[in-house]
């Protein structure tokens, strides 16, 4: 299929690099946040996904919005049959989701329904899960909602950190997108709805979230900085 990926952070690269080395699909055009100021001189840099997909030599598109009607454009002239998304960082209103025939297909480092949200590694160890996953599914307009067309699952280790957590997910992860997409080409695959049952949200943990209270059992302190870290 002719894809147009979307991600931003490291966590996406396995995915991109799956895809990009997959002798089933063209990578067409990566999405990706805009360039952001870091670091001690706060200069500009693009994104780890950005500078992937320049190494590639893949067109890359960068809007403030994914509303805009120049993206949007640019979208329809790519003419995707399918876009993946992992950790993209932004909403996609329904004029994008409309546009590739065969949906928007996303990453989600959970085991849907279970923390659907912004964070859901971060909650899943905070929580204490001794398992926990990921999953692919289609993109509605609903929060992390869609029918899921499959997951693998992963041991959450008692000293895992968020960090080491996703960074096992972010490569299992990547065979599931890519079986995803062959199945979803092959027509093999179906979605199914997720439960109505089980379903927890995991909301970005804030600066407020993270504040140790040290009266609090050790187990709750232990996870707790094991959620935040980094």
């Amino acid at each position: 299929m002719r894809l147009v990926f979307a991600g931003t952070p490291e966590t996406a690269l396995p995915s991109l690099r799956a895809l990009l080395d997959s002798p089933r699909h063209e990578v067409a055009a990566v999405v990706t946040r805009p360039d952001a100021q870091s670091g001690r001189g706060r200069k500009f840099q693009p994104s780890p996904v950005a500078e992937l997909a320049e190494e590639a030599g893949v067109e890359i598109l960068r809007p403030a919005r994914a509303g805009d009607p120049e993206f949007l454009d640019r979208l329809r002239l790519i003419a995707p049959d399918c876009c993946p998304v992992v950790a993209y960082g932004a909403l996609l209103p329904q004029s994008a989701l409309d546009i590739p025939p065969r949906g928007w297909v996303n990453l989600h480092f959970s085991l849907l329904p279970a923390w659907r949200g912004a964070a859901p590694v971060q909650h899943a160890v905070l929580h204490g899960d001794e398992i926990t996953g990921a999953a692919t599914f289609r993109i509605v307009r609903e929060l992390d909602a869609g029918p899921v067309y499959g997951v693998v699952t992963e041991e959450v280790r008692p000293a895992d950190t968020s960090g080491e957590l996703l960074a096992r997910l972010a490569e299992s992860g990547a065979g599931l997108l890519a079986a995803t997409l062959d199945g979803i080409e092959d027509g093999t695959l179906e979605a199914v709805p997720q439960p109505a049952e089980g379903v927890s949200l995991a909301p970005k943990i804030t600066v407020d979230d993270a504040r140790v209270d040290w009266s609090a059992p050790a187990m709750r302190v232990d996870r707790l900085i094991r959620a935040c870290s980094p």
